[in-house]
């Protein structure tokens, strides 16, 4: 190891930088955000008595002799000492810093590779929420309440554990402070038998990196995750390792997981005081059955959150190079789910079939055949332009464009998942269409099929 890896207090401690200009800014910066008393002086104002009463300096000049000079007048005097870029010359160096005040986090390569230790900071800037910093002040006011009360050092871990991964933290990153320190209190009243929760998350359409940044923190600290079919192998592969996983995916034809038996589940561990994520494909709240879940929860007195999603419509039509809307061709969208109650009241086949607008179907495919039927008869143009998106945003995506009177053929085998595109904005698929792989040996992957 060559370098210590430290945090030292320089409130109001006095610090030399020579040299001016945007290098020497940033470090300045840095030093006065750390409450330093800081001198800067020109090359040419620099004299090395400056440094009889600092506690460090920096050189950030031009003149790799200017700077050598500043090196070694400090070393004599034991001063640490940092010239900007040139390692050999620095008895300390700059980490780079994920700042969450008063939670810091330092990352360095020894000066061997600095862009590297960047890259890894941005990392894990990704990884932590905006609010740690403030759920550590808040946390270190409770500490003398918390030991006058659990005097054990284990004891007053668990506690911690429990808060930092519990409904504390989710109040503190919902920006309701008040009810998080209230949990904390209620917490410690309870000895320990700490509350769980429900968290919806909307894990986006397929592809792992469109889970959200709120979504990805949030299965990072979850107990137990019940999960969908749509939820892909790449999203699970980002879960907490040591988290349990529960499949309560519905598929046509096959064993599911009744919504009743699903509801159940999520509150009877919630209330054996794990934090639940309930992980959806796209967004929870768009065709996911989301709110039947959370109402079940509200009537059980469980305490819920929310983390919204991509939902496949916006994702998949983006990833095919189809616009929603386009000045051109569509002023509005509209969202449709071919999967009803038999006892539902029927759609406004009038007010879907009008022109310049898009239709985005999802769960069509098995009705495709009624969908097209419908819309012509009540009349959508039998030439409106389609599409069937399957496994949008995954590496196996295929789409499949035609007109609308084609539609039912075009639905006939696509590969689930699928979306159905109704609408002139599909014309602008040969255009944009950006995202594209090989095609594999059944037929399917970013190829397009189109019928004349």
């Amino acid at each position: 190891m060559d370098y210590l890896p430290l945090f030292a207090s320089l409130k109001d401690r006095p610090v030399l930088v020579v040299g001016t200009g945007e290098i020497a800014d940033r470090k300045i910066a840095f030093l006065r955000k750390a409450s330093a008393r800081v001198q800067v002086v020109t090359g040419a104002e620099f004299q090395e008595s400056m440094l009889d009463h600092v506690v460090l300096a920096i050189a950030a000049t031009d003149d790799r002799e200017l700077n050598r000079r500043v090196f070694d007048a400090a070393t004599a005097r034991h001063r640490l000492v940092n010239v900007v870029d040139d390692q050999p010359l620095c008895s300390f160096i700059f980490p780079s810093i994920v700042d969450r005040s008063p939670l810091l986090i330092a990352i360095s390569s020894g000066g061997n590779a600095p862009v590297l230790a960047r890259l890894l900071r941005e990392k894990i800037e990704a990884l932590l929420p905006t609010n740690l910093g403030r759920m550590a002040e808040v946390a270190g006011n409770f500490r003398e309440r918390l030991k006058a009360v659990i005097t054990t050092t284990d004891g007053r871990r668990r506690f911690w554990d429990q808060a930092f991964r519990g409904r504390f933290a989710s109040l503190m990153a919902a920006g309701n402070e008040a009810a998080a320190e209230q949990q904390l209190e209620q917490s410690l009243s309870s000895a320990g038998s700490a509350p769980g929760e429900i968290i919806l998350v909307g894990a986006g359409p397929g592809d792992p990196g469109l889970l959200t940044l709120r979504g990805l923190q949030v299965i990072q600290q979850a107990d137990v995750v019940f999960y969908d079919h749509l939820v892909t192998d790449g999203v699970r592969e980002l879960i907490r390792r040591d988290a349990e996983q529960i499949c309560v995916g519905k598929r046509a034809g096959e064993h599911s997981v009744a919504q009743h038996d699903t509801n159940q589940m999520l509150i009877a561990a919630a209330k054996a005081g794990k934090t639940v994520v309930r992980l959806k494909g796209g967004d929870p709240f768009i065709f996911g059955r989301g709110g039947e879940e959370l109402q079940a929860a509200a009537e059980a007195g469980v305490p819920f959150q929310v983390v919204p999603g991509i939902t496949a419509a916006s994702a998949v039509t983006a990833y095919a190079g189809i616009p929603l809307t386009h000045r051109e061709y569509a002023q509005s969208v509209t969202f449709v789910t071919g999967h009803y109650k038999a006892d539902s009241a029927p759609f406004d086949w009038a007010h879907l079939a009008q022109s310049r607008q898009t239709l985005a179907i999802y769960m069509g495919t098995m009705k495709a055949a009624e969908i097209c039927e419908q819309l012509i008869q009540h009349g959508r143009a039998a030439t409106t332009p389609v599409a069937v998106i399957s496994r949008g945003t995954r590496v196996d995506q295929h789409v499949a464009t035609g007109t609308l009177q084609d539609l039912a053929h075009l639905a006939k085998d696509a590969p689930m998942p699928a979306l159905i595109v109704v609408g002139e904005v599909v014309q602008l698929h040969s255009t944009l269409a950006w995202f594209q792989h090989p095609t594999d040996a059944e037929g399917f992957g970013s190829s397009v099929v189109t019928l004349a």
